[in-house]
């Protein structure tokens, strides 16, 4: 019914327009009608890792970049963000935002989930998107995915590539979201391989690339060769040493698994072909933004509602970058895809929920 509305609406504006334009100039009217078409404007706020962490942030940004570029929008021009040094911005970043009058809000990551239900109560007329979290109100569009499922298939990529069968995972805040994608890689490892030792530390921060340099070194010191970060910024510091084990020892066999996005290019060893990055984890948390952008342009708003993306929704997956992922491992990937999307297993997202597994 809705739509049928809407619909006669927009007739009868087109046909306003045309008998407009042939009394007037013919660009005053093209301009106006431009103007209007983009007059939808969106923007997100970042956590403490910033918009460049070559992770969940950027990848948030690519798909508002990507939405902007589909709608003949830019940054400053009906895209934008507005960075967090730390905590205590959240909020005064999304009050910008709403006296700024952007349609939609992000906020990008389950830390901004508090500060995004805080203003959303303040401001009913305006539209938010959490990614990461859950927020329950009606202004409040919720974003989750199934990271344990994506964790599982580097996981078992991890489990058959291993040498020395010690693998790591580094984490950012020890909590039930970060858990997901810990028991997940552990789920996925154990699971091709019941042997291997899967060592785990916390950060305890998402930027503190000098904490994940200290715990990477101390894992692979003690024999691990493979380390899944799942840590936004602190990432940063799993690459770096890794890569000057490489660069000090070109045959030492060590590797980072990356998150969110393809991280690839984040394991290139400088002056060599080498590279660092086994696989990654890619979370697409740019089509997610993307797509409730679209939605809500197109007023369809989904306020209130949780929309989580998974295996089965193409949400999760390890990146396209398969280069040094070994045949073997690709099949394996394929055959327990297929086992968890037709419901054969189920991944656990918890610590308790792993404990109940037999490997």
């Amino acid at each position: 019914m809705k739509k049928r509305k809407l619909g006669l609406a927009l007739s009868l504006a087109l046909a306003a327009g045309t008998i407009l334009g042939a009394c007037g100039k013919g660009e005053e009217k093209q301009g106006g009608s431009e103007e209007k078409e983009n007059d939808f404007k969106v923007a997100m706020v970042t956590d403490v890792g910033g918009v460049d962490d070559k992770s969940f942030n950027q990848s948030a940004w690519e798909g508002l970049t990507k939405f902007g570029t589909d709608n003949g929008l830019e940054k400053g021009k009906g895209i934008d963000y507005l960075q967090s040094k730390d905590e205590a911005d959240y909020t005064p970043n999304l009050n910008t935002l709403v006296r700024n009058k952007f349609d939609l809000i992000y906020g990008i990551g389950y830390l901004l989930a508090e500060p995004v239900a805080e203003v959303a109560d303040q401001r009913k007329d305006s539209k938010f998107a959490i990614v990461d979290s859950v927020v329950e109100k009606d202004n409040v569009a919720s974003i989750t995915f199934k990271e344990h499922e994506g964790s599982f298939l580097v996981g078992v990529i991890a489990g058959l590539t291993t040498k020395t069968n010690k693998v790591g995972f580094i984490g950012g805040i020890d909590g039930s979201l970060i858990n997901k994608f810990e028991v997940g890689f552990v789920a996925g490892v154990k699971s091709v391989n019941p042997d291997a030792e899967v060592q785990i530390q916390y950060a305890g921060d998402f930027n503190a690339p000098d904490k994940g340099k200290e715990f990477a070194n101390s894992m692979y010191s003690q024999g691990a060769d493979i380390i899944y970060h799942a840590s936004g910024g602190t990432g940063k510091g799993v690459f770096t040493s890794a890569i000057e084990l490489k660069k000090k020892d070109p045959n030492a066999n060590v590797w980072v698994i990356g998150v969110d996005r393809d991280q690839a290019e984040e394991g290139k060893v400088p002056g060599t072909d080498a590279n660092i990055t086994l696989t990654s984890m890619v979370k697409r948390v740019d089509i997610a933004v993307a797509e409730l952008a679209e939605k809500t342009k197109n007023g369809e708003f989904p306020g209130g509602e949780v929309t989580e993306f998974g295996l089965e929704e193409n949400g999760v997956s390890i990146a396209p970058t398969q280069d040094n992922v070994s045949p073997e491992a690709l099949k394996a990937v394929e055959e327990w895809t297929a086992k968890i999307k037709g419901g054969e297993i189920k991944v656990p997202s918890t610590r308790d929920e792993l404990k109940e597994m037999k490997f």
